[in-house]
Order: structure tokens, then C-alpha cells, then sequence
């Protein structure tokens, strides 16, 4: 098997093992990296691949509204900044504007962090009722 497909195929596993919190900070580091990378391609003037990134950090964030339950009152309170990054990242897009990117990935960034501190947070609770079992 090819390093790449090597690569592939540890990819796929670590999304169909991933549970949904880490599937979710799996699409938070997504949509950063695809924003970092359309930030580059406008200060490259590579438009075609910058379209291409932002659709895609669009789609991730479409994913992540999908996956909100309206039950939950933080849902209520992601959605509006969720649609806010939507709307900047169209607007970078077509006015090729770095500073709207550099605010999208700022926003991804802390839901990334804070996302991260929870999984923290709740694989210390489970370690520490496993560890009194």
C-alpha cells in the first residue's frame, strides 16, 4: 500500500472511530485550514482555488448548523454567529477581501478552542469516575 493510501485509509478510520464531539472539532480544524488556505490564494491571486476553499469552509459551516438541536439554548446563541460567518465568508469571496477571512477565522478559531476545552473537560470526568470504578 502507497504512503498516500496509507494516509487514506488512517483518515477514514479516524472519522468513522471519531465520536461526535471530536467529529466536530475534526470540522472546526477543517474549516480553518480551508480559510487559512483561501487567505493565501488571494495574496497569491489564485481565485479559482480561493472559490474553491471558501465553498468548502461554507459547507463545513452549513454541516455545523445542520447538527445544532434548536433544543439546547447555546444552539440558539451559535446559530446567529454561524450564519454571520456565512455571510463574511460570501463577502470575501466576492470582493477577494483578506481582512473578512482573517475575522471568519478568528470566530472558527475560538468555537475551535472552546470546543477543544470541552472534550477536555468531559474526558476528565470520565477518567475520573473510571478510575473510582
Amino acid at each position: 500500500m502507497s504512503p498516500n493510501k496509507q494516509h487514506q485509509a488512517y483518515q477514514d478510520n479516524a472519522v468513522n472511530t471519531a465520536s461526535g464531539a471530536e467529529l466536530t472539532l475534526m470540522l472546526y480544524n477543517g474549516c480553518m485550514k480551508f480559510v487559512k488556505q483561501a487567505i493565501k490564494d488571494v495574496e497569491a491571486n489564485h481565485f479559482e482555488e480561493k472559490n474553491t476553499n471558501i465553498q468548502k469552509a461554507q459547507n463545513i459551516i452549513q454541516e455545523l448548523i445542520i447538527t445544532l438541536d434548536p433544543k439546547i439554548e447555546i444552539s440558539n446563541q451559535f446559530l446567529p454567529l454561524y450564519d454571520y460567518m456565512l455571510f463574511r465568508l460570501k463577502e470575501a469571496n466576492i470582493n477577494n477581501n483578506v481582512e473578512y477571512l482573517q475575522e471568519v477565522l478568528e470566530l472558527i478559531t475560538d468555537f475551535r478552542d472552546t470546543w477543544k476545552q470541552v472534550i477536555l473537560e468531559i474526558r476528565k470526568k470520565q477518567y475520573a469516575q473510571g478510575a473510582h470504578v
